[in-house]
């Protein structure tokens, strides 16, 4: 209704436009009704809509495509192609269905209504779409010869007979070896045995880079490690910044770690003259990720107590310390389908022996692939594993859709994995169950040592070789004469290691590591998850548990379990760095794992007084 001075002025100007009065004309009435004017667009049930059949198809080929690995991958036989050609079909169909142009289509035209649409939705959205991009079916030749390329690469990486003295070994042998073999020339023998699978790989991963960076392409990335930087909300240049940052930020404490085991492992190897890097065969772990064996610390020696306990023991043990924290029992079928001890000497085929953890069909048929022996290894690892485990229980439920059932970001998950290794590790901890005298006393310098032999020297690794490594080799297309020699230049310059012999190109150490095969582009999620690891670490030791961080007992405390489920449970539903600074009051830094390594440095620096410096 208009108001009053509307109506008379709508009034005055009619009446101006009238014209001269005529004799009337007979009219037909109009009887022509205003057409009604169209509701718009309900962008949010539409999205809705779209989601629940999407999500229902997501879970049922997903469930398909990782039944299909897990049989890949437990189970195979030397020229038996059953497996690998099952699994490239279910991921083929994975793949036309995630990455099918209908659906990019549509979800490119709801994201254009994100003010529209709620957080939840949009968040599953833009998660469908990254997931399209790995799969787009505009390029899907280039996608279907991906996926065949994996599955075969996977048989060779994982069905390789390696041989040392003349016998076939595994590659826990050769890691045992590696940790307890005290010969220099017999450890260059082992060393170069779990090197001889590079150049098996070599064409293969050749063939993977490219068609990795196709697919990626298609949907707008530069290249594939971009692409997995993406799912951080970051370019290429932001992590690779952010993963030098961490580095600078530890090199410090590395670079007397370095000195440290220069003269140490010299003086065990009876060399005399101590070399300015370190030769990777000298080293306990076969790529210098992890020199953690080079330490026994006096009754903390696991070993012996573990051995009685045996490998079973292991992993029950470590679903009751969760159970402690307040998180529920594990499925039966975990047990029942699991593949967790290492096959029989006489088994007719191999496995995967690279520890890992499965969300079969996001829901409640969880699994893990593991060869757990009764050693300190293996008693972390397998409180790892379970830490994965317990995530993907944690968030699935029902107010989580599948599609973002997964962790906060990809380095939480290894976060929480780890940090309950480490805790399960802790002098407090281990008492408490009775796996050590409580009256043992310990040198708490030599703790320090060891763990930082283990976290702090993972980072250039991963940081540094890992990292740069692949981004050269994604984003530049390093050149395939130059894959061995930027490695061996990587490690000189982050690690300060290089190899017993030159090692030319027709080898491929890298490829030796099985990420870069199967797990591509992702290296730096474990370096940022010790970052997190510690944050979180840091957090519950000082504001939960109100105990010495390298020194507490997690077991049986309901609060840290309440602390942990508040991050678990919304999978990746909330942004990791709210998530982070919610929970801890900081953004991501490195300043906890400084700070809780800071009384080792006045201890090496007393220790490398007078030696030479290298780094």
């Amino acid at each position: 209704m208009k108001t009053p001075l509307l109506s008379i002025l709508a009034a005055a100007s009619l009446a101006a436009c009238a014209p001269t009065a005529k004799a009337p004309v007979a009219t037909t009435p109009d009887t022509t009704a205003a057409p009604a004017t169209p509701a718009p667009p309900d962008y949010r049930a539409q999205a809705e809509q779209f989601l629940a059949g999407y999500n229902a198809e997501y879970v049922r080929l997903y469930t398909a495509s990782a039944e299909a690995e897990w049989r890949s991958n437990t189970r195979i036989v030397p020229g038996d192609t059953a497996n690998s050609g099952a699994t490239t079909r279910a991921n083929q169909r994975m793949a036309a269905f995630t990455g099918s142009t209908e659906n990019i289509q549509k979800l490119r035209e709801l994201l254009e209504h994100k003010t529209d649409l709620t957080e939840l939705q949009t968040k599953q959205l833009e998660t469908a779409l990254y997931n399209a991009a790995n799969n787009p079916q505009t390029v899907a030749e280039v996608v279907k010869r991906r996926i065949a390329a994996e599955a075969a690469q996977t048989e060779k990486l994982y069905g390789f007979d390696y041989k040392y003295a003349g016998k076939s070994v595994t590659t826990n042998d050769l890691d045992e070896l590696l940790r307890k073999e005290t010969n220099p020339q017999k450890r260059q023998a082992v060393w170069e045995t779990s090197k001889a699978i590079g150049p098996t790989l070599k064409e293969g991963l050749l063939n993977l880079r490219d068609l990795r960076n196709e697919t990626v392409q298609a949907l707008g990335y530069p290249d594939y490690f971009t692409y997995q930087a993406s799912d951080y909300g970051l370019s290429r240049d932001e992590m690779m910044a952010l993963v030098r940052k961490i580095n600078t930020e530890l090199r410090p404490l590395y670079r007397e770690l370095h000195t440290y085991a220069r003269y140490e492992l010299a003086r065990k190897y009876k060399v005399k003259q101590v070399p300015d890097y370190l030769p990777a065969h000298w080293l306990p772990n076969r790529w210098g990720q992890d020199w953690g064996s080079m330490v026994d610390v006096k009754g903390l020696n696991l070993d012996a107590t573990l051995a009685k306990k045996g490998a079973e023991w292991q992993v029950k043990q470590g679903e009751r310390f969760y159970q402690s924290l307040g998180f529920p029992a594990l499925p039966e079928s975990f047990y029942t389908k699991s593949s967790l001890y290492p096959l029989p000497k006489d088994a007719a085929y191999k496995k995967n022996n690279h520890a890992s953890a499965w969300h079969m069909d996001l829901g409640n048929d969880l699994r893990s692939l593991m060869s757990v022996e009764a050693n300190t290894e293996w008693y972390e690892t397998s409180h790892h594993e379970l830490g994965h485990i317990f995530y993907y229980q944690s968030y699935s439920n029902p107010e989580v859709p599948p599609l973002l059932r997964q962790g906060a970001n990809r380095a939480y998950h290894e976060a929480i994995g780890s940090m309950m290794g480490l805790a399960a590790k802790q002098k407090p901890f281990l008492a408490g169950l009775g796996l050590i005298d409580p009256k043992t006393k310990t040198d708490q310098t030599q703790e320090l040592l060891k763990e930082a032999l283990s976290y702090v020297v993972f980072i250039p690794f991963a940081s540094g070789v890992m990292s740069e490594w692949e981004s050269s080799f994604y984003a530049d297309k390093l050149p395939a004469d130059q894959l061995n020699a930027k490695w061996w230049a990587l490690s000189k310059q982050y690690q300060g290691i290089v190899p017993p012999t030159n090692r030319g190109e027709n080898y491929l150490d890298p490829a030796t590591k099985t990420h870069i095969n199967d797990d591509p582009a992702q290296y730096y999620d474990y370096a940022l998850s010790y970052v997190i690891l510690f944050q979180l670490h840091d957090h519950i030791a000082k504001n939960i548990l109100k105990q010495d961080p390298r020194a507490t007992n997690y077991y049986g405390s309901q609060e840290v379990g309440d602390f942990l489920r508040d991050i678990m449970r919304p999978g990746s539903s909330r942004d990791w760095r709210v998530v982070l600074k919610e929970k801890t009051g900081e953004d991501l830094s490195a300043r906890a794992m400084v700070d809780y390594f800071q009384p080792l440095m006045t201890y090496l620096k007393a220790q490398n007084k007078g030696r030479k410096y290298t780094m």
